[in-house]
């Protein structure tokens, strides 16, 4: 049965994931009580779906999706890119959004003009992409939602053909374009009685023929009541053009008023000649713009030699290799897919993941990564990780989806682009108007002349693309610097970052602790030692592994029936015929009231002061060891903790750990402020306490303990060796694990959005100053009247401009 299907015109069903109680589905009705766009609503349990009935769904459904969301339920929707092609401007950006946000069953459309992409999350069963792209293809656009390879491929052949064609377009245009502003501008030429007819012949096939894309355009735009550049350049040229063959034909009409008869058949072909010229700029510039995401989709082999049973090598397409097969890489050959090295060594160059230039040594077990290169020595691996898995295919998709995202500052540009072109026109209509009042003898043909250069010279292209292309460059550039960026919002939050906090391990330090000391108090301590072992083998902390580690050297055994419990921050319990045993830090024991022994607290006071995290290993009555381990602090981590302070940019550090190795980490290091004994609770709190003190504050963390104070901080960052969890949560990975890279990530926020008002202060200064100089201005004080062929070039070269700009930031430190 399809839960999700449309029951009626005005009804819809939204499927509910984890409402599981009489009570869940109560509060979820109460929520929807609130929203007045919803008429009727019920949640059926059995079903796990909510009801809702409104006289306009597109409004009600997100509504409905978010208020369910705030409620702590879950909505099951899906989340996906799409390209969106004939898109010919900014303003056509967002009219495409627009269209997509109409749907009923989208839940939220997002489409960007740099990169042609459209990122829309939907309820499926209520929407599919192929009503989508039926929803914008009668606007004039069109959707790819093909996701195979080939669809890939095909995409790419198709913006080849569609720049080849656009080349094409532009070289028949100059070639007709330059004999006709010879013919128009020359004296003896222009005046001569068969010049209007040669003009019209010259300007004709620029127009309609090389220039029919935006008519078309415009044409599409206009049935569904909308309007974008296509509508300016075609209004504007078209006018002209018409204007032109009227004064060809009856000059007398104005020749019999005292009025020469001017026509503007030059103006209207060099119009759309620039208009074109500034397409093929911007598109090899938008080009550049992803560069680095091109070069992670081209580090990406497509073919892998498979070793089979008994040794035979088989070359095979990559996409044929499954998890488990044995794969060889011979020297300076890509690595196809992620694995663990089964024979052979090597030394491997992984800077286009992580953005470190040194060679990694991989010998039998390490980890190797798709895309990365090997260097000189051969080696066989086991395949882990294939296709849309592999570490390099997730980086992709998250530039991808990085750079497909809005900054804030965007939600105004698109608001401007939504009414630019009315505007636009407005200012256009009032300058003939006044023209034609105030002007005098002349005043409609100024006034005309005006009127098309105000269409002309106005350009929402460079208002659309000054945030999205910055905000390219910058992802790009943070990706090859090991910077992994998951949305705009927080490349542009980051700047404003005040506060730094700082887990200990795994983020100040390596994260590879060793138990360097013991203090054994049992009776029986190879039986203790087994106990001990099975318990850490059990756990998922840190620290447990350099315990199993340290065991495994002594003859221990692992215990199955062991029943284990975590105990949040704290540590882990275990239970072993019907006895209980603790292993964790001294709270945890003293709240399990088991005395500690006076020479077990001297050997743990001067532990910690050496730097060392001590756990007590303790049964219900007694303790029966501890173990001092010890984490080493980074290389980088001093003098990234003096840049972030260098930067203004209060540092803190939040542990588990106990005070003294708390103090002692601290003080290596320059850290000032540090809290330690601190719960996973704890570190969400001190975030809130900082954001509630008006501080941006910026969490760094690699644990699954930190993933809820990443969530709750402005700015996450997690270390890419750290857990998947935390590197979910986290807006920012940093692939190396370095530290120093934080700071890196701070001066690129910075940059780019240093950029971006650049970006935006020229496209508005433009606009701001070139169309009241188009409408005439200047005329009452100089006589200057500006030629809308000077126009169509300066609109042309506005596009361009920007997003030179945003490529200068590539050459940024």
């Amino acid at each position: 049965m399809n839960n999700t299907h449309i029951h009626t015109k005005n009804t819809v069903y939204i499927p509910l994931e984890n409402v599981d109680s009489e009570h869940c589905a109560l509060v979820v009705e109460k929520g929807l009580e609130k929203l007045p766009e919803i008429t009727e609503h019920q949640v059926e349990l059995n079903n796990r779906r909510a009801k809702i009935t409104s006289d306009n769904l597109a409004e009600a459904i997100p509504k409905a999706v978010k208020e369910i969301r705030d409620l702590g339920y879950e909505v099951s929707t899906v989340k996906k890119n799409f390209p969106v092609m004939k898109l010919s401007c900014a303003s056509c950006a967002n009219s495409s959004q627009n269209i997509l946000k109409q749907q009923p069953g989208i839940i939220s459309a997002s489409v960007n003009y740099a990169n042609e992409t459209a990122s829309v999350e939907y309820i499926p069963g209520l929407i599919s992409p192929e009503q989508l792209k039926h929803s914008l293809q009668g606007a004039g656009y069109d959707l790819l939602i093909d996701e195979s390879e080939e669809a890939q491929d095909t995409l790419e052949d198709i913006h080849k053909n569609n720049f080849k064609k656009l080349k094409a377009k532009t070289l028949g245009a100059v070639v007709f374009s330059i004999p006709l502003v010879v013919l128009g501008m020359t004296p003896g030429l222009m005046h001569a009685g068969w010049a209007n007819y040669a003009m019209w012949l010259l300007a004709t096939p620029v127009v309609f023929f090389y220039g029919r894309q935006f008519f078309i355009g415009a044409y599409k735009q206009t049935k569904h009541r909308s309007a974008n550049m296509d509508t300016l350049v075609a209004v504007s040229t078209g006018i002209a053009y018409i204007f032109s063959v009227f004064n060809t034909l009856f000059p007398s009409f104005w020749t019999s008023r005292g009025l020469e008869s001017h026509v503007y058949f030059e103006a209207s072909a060099v119009v759309i000649t620039f208009v074109l010229l500034g397409k093929i700029l911007e598109e090899k510039a938008k080009g550049n713009t992803s560069s680095a995401l091109k070069k992670l989709m081209g580090l990406q082999p497509k073919t892998v030699t498979v070793v089979h049973e008994g040794g035979h090598q088989m070359e095979m397409p990559v996409a044929t290799v499954k998890p488990g097969m044995i794969l060889l890489v011979k020297p300076g050959e890509k690595i196809a897919v992620d694995g663990i090295l089964t024979s052979g060594s090597s030394f491997v160059d992984e800077s286009m993941i992580s953005g470190e230039p040194i060679a990694v040594e991989k010998t039998r077990d390490s980890q190797v990564f798709a895309g990365t290169i090997n260097q000189k020595g051969s080696f066989q691996f086991r395949a882990e990780k294939t296709g849309g898995d592999t570490l390099l295919s997730q980086i992709i998709k998250t530039i991808q989806e990085a750079q497909g995202s809005k900054a804030p500052v965007q939600k105004l540009v698109d608001k401007i682009a939504g009414i630019f072109v009315p505007v636009v026109f407005s200012v256009a209509l009032l300058s003939l108007l006044l023209w034609i009042l105030w002007g005098g003898s002349h005043g409609f043909i100024y006034g005309l002349q005006c009127f098309v250069t105000v269409l002309v010279i106005a350009c929402p292209c460079a208002l659309g693309l000054a945030t999205p292309t910055a905000v390219m460059v910058g992802v790009g550039k943070g990706a090859e610097k090991g910077i992994l960026i998951k949305d705009a919002e927080s490349l542009e939050t980051t700047k404003n970052v005040t506060s730094m906090i700082l887990d200990k391990t795994g983020t100040i330090t390596e994260g590879k602790p060793t138990v360097n000391d013991c203090f054994w108090l049992a009776d029986d301590d190879t039986q203790m030692k087994s106990i001990l072992y099975s318990i850490e083998k059990s756990s998922e902390h840190p620290l447990a592994d350099a315990v199993v580690n340290y065991l495994s050297a002594e003859a221990v055994t692992f215990i199955n029936d062991l029943k284990i419990e975590n105990v949040s921050g704290k540590g882990i319990s275990g239970s072993y015929q019907n006895k209980n045993y603790w292993v964790g830090n001294p709270s945890l024991i003293n709240e399990q009231k088991i005395p500690i022994p006076e020479s077990v607290v001297t050997w743990i006071d001067e532990k910690e002061k050496q730097a060392n995290t001590v756990i007590i290993f303790a049964s219900q009555e007694k303790v029966l060891g501890c173990l001092a381990l010890s984490d080493q602090i980074k290389k980088t981590s001093t003098q990234a903790i003096r840049l972030l302070q260098q930067q203004n940019i209060e540092v803190y550090m939040l542990t588990g750990d106990n005070a003294s190795t708390a103090k002692a980490i601290a003080a290596q290091t320059g850290i000032k402020n540090y809290e330690s004994a601190v719960s996973p609770q704890g570190k969400i709190d001190f975030v809130k306490k900082l954001q509630t003190q008006g501080k941006v504050v910026a969490m760094v963390g690699d644990g699954i303990n930190d993933s809820a104070a990443l969530a709750q901080a402005n700015v996450s960052i997690a270390m890419g060796k750290g857990s998947d969890i935390a590197m979910d949560t986290a807006k920012m990975t940093i692939i190396s694990g370095d530290l120093i890279k934080v700071s890196e990530a701070i001066k690129l926020s910075k940059q780019t959005v240093t950029t971006i008002k650049q970006n935006l202060f020229w496209a508005f200064i433009y606009n701001v100053i070139g169309i009241p100089i188009a409408a005439g201005i200047l005329y009452p004080v100089n006589g200057f009247l500006l030629s809308p062929m000077i126009a169509g070039a300066a609109m042309a070269l506005s596009s361009v401009s920007v997003v030179t700009n945003s490529l200068l930031l590539k050459l940024k430190k």
